[in-house]
């Protein structure tokens, strides 16, 4: 048996899905939240189970499952987003190597502005992890590029960062100069 969380919009949708994989063998109903209402595939009306019915309050609590797994991973998933720092994913760099390196250099912009030599400062850090948290920032500090769309010329950091720094008449004298 397949549930689906929606009326008949849902379930005709999870129905050509099963048809495109050429899955016949599974039921397939649809709950739909407002009045409670069963949909099956191809029908026009949705069946009404009696409120106190055993078999709608084992497909309430199917979907009340489904919605609680769903909302509690996207919780979890965006708690550990908010947590990930710059650190993250640099080898050789756990928990207190990164703590120790927050507390030495006090943020993470100051840490990024370190060379190698200021790293290796930092108790626990040896020159080859410290050359991977340079060579980590580095990576992220890459060059800008750009595309002018109506030349095609590919714009190198220098030229994008002009362009960001134009103001209003800059760009209306640019406009003008060209024409």
């Amino acid at each position: 048996l397949l549930v689906v969380d929606g009326g008949a919009p849902q379930v005709a949708a999870a129905q050509a899905v099963l048809n495109d994989l050429g899955i016949d063998d599974v039921a397939l109903v649809g709950l739909a939240k407002r009045l409670e209402e069963v949909w099956r595939p191809g029908e026009a009306y949705p069946a009404i189970l009696p409120r106190a019915s055993e078999g709608l309050y084992l497909l309430q609590r199917v979907r009340d499952e489904a919605h609680r797994f769903a909302i509690t991973f996207h919780r979890e998933k965006r708690s550990k987003a908010m947590t990930l720092s710059a650190l993250d994913g640099i080898a050789g760099l756990g928990e207190t190597r990164r703590k120790a390196l927050l507390r030495h250099f006090g943020s993470v912009r100051k840490l990024r502005a370190a060379d190698v030599e200021e790293l290796v400062q930092v108790k626990g850090i040896g020159r080859s992890t410290a050359e991977a948290i340079a060579a980590s920032f580095a990576k992220e500090s890459a060059p800008t590029r750009a595309v002018n769309v109506s030349t095609g010329e590919i714009l190198d950091s220098d030229a994008v960062e002009r362009i960001m720094h134009l103001s209003g008449e800059d760009i209306a004298d640019a406009a003008e100069g060209s024409t």
